[in-house]
């Protein structure tokens, strides 16, 4: 399947939208992955790297790119992401930082195992929706938590940009020199579905849990207006982030 733009609440367009002043953010899940075709959970295993078609639709994704002012990538530091971001990079000519606060809802012991047997007891979700987003299961995390971390990561983000990426807000990072343009996020599924719910006042609890395609793109314009009116302000915690290889 090609990549495609996932409708949301936020105006959703084509990689050639005029960017304005304010900028955007591009939320984007990583190509096809071995796992994906397996059927297997993936979480934060990182044995999944792309296949051959996970490599063109991420290069097909980025491509739509080229022309876009893009200020800075950010990705998951697992592999499928960085893959992923990887052609990116090579499109737009901005370096690649990871994120272990982008990574996809760890699984615990589910990793691993088919994606058909999991009970909406251990994951919270059910027929396309969060049923419960505080349950766990063993050795993972809860649809909450992943949240609150995404959600902390959008955060400083926000903040850093506001700063102008001097490196005086608290605990932000610096970005690229003169860096104007949009942002992109590159992870996983789960990730795409709570920065979108997140980005749009919409908590856990009344979260939607649709399919997110392998390389679905979503726009948010202006996501720094969208944030909570302290966010920007103080952001949660400090980014932990590295620059990846071109």
């Amino acid at each position: 399947m090609e990549p495609r733009t996932l409708p949301a609440p936020a105006t959703t367009t084509g990689a050639t939208a005029d960017a304005g002043p304010a900028p955007a953010l591009w939320l984007v899940r990583h190509g096809e992955s071995t796992w994906n075709v397996a059927g297997l959970a993936q979480g934060q295993h990182d044995q999944a790297e792309l296949t051959e078609r996970g490599l063109r639709q991420a290069s097909n994704a980025a491509w739509r790119f080229r022309d876009q002012p893009i200020r800075a990538i950010y990705a998951s530091d697992l592999r499928r992401a960085r893959q992923t971001a990887a052609a990116f990079a090579a499109v737009v000519g901005v370096p690649v930082f990871a994120d272990a606060r982008l990574r996809e809802r760890s699984l615990g012991v589910l990793e691993g195992i088919p994606t058909t047997p999991l009970r909406p007891l251990m994951t919270g979700l059910d027929d396309g929706r969060v049923v419960d987003p505080d349950a766990r299961p063993a050795g993972g995390e809860s649809v909450r938590e992943m949240y609150q971390r995404a959600a902390a990561f959008c955060d400083e983000l926000a903040a850093t940009i506001s700063d102008g990426g001097d490196g005086s807000a608290a605990g932000a990072f610096p970005v690229l020199p003169d860096a104007v343009g949009d942002v992109v996020i590159i992870a996983h599924g789960g990730t795409v579905r709570v920065l979108t719910a997140y980005l749009h006042g919409i908590p856990p609890e009344q979260m939607s849990w649709g399919p997110v395609e392998n390389a679905t793109v979503v726009h948010i314009p202006d996501f720094r207006a969208r944030l909570p009116r302290s966010a920007t302000a103080d952001a949660r915690s400090p980014l932990r982030q590295s620059p990846q290889g071109q």
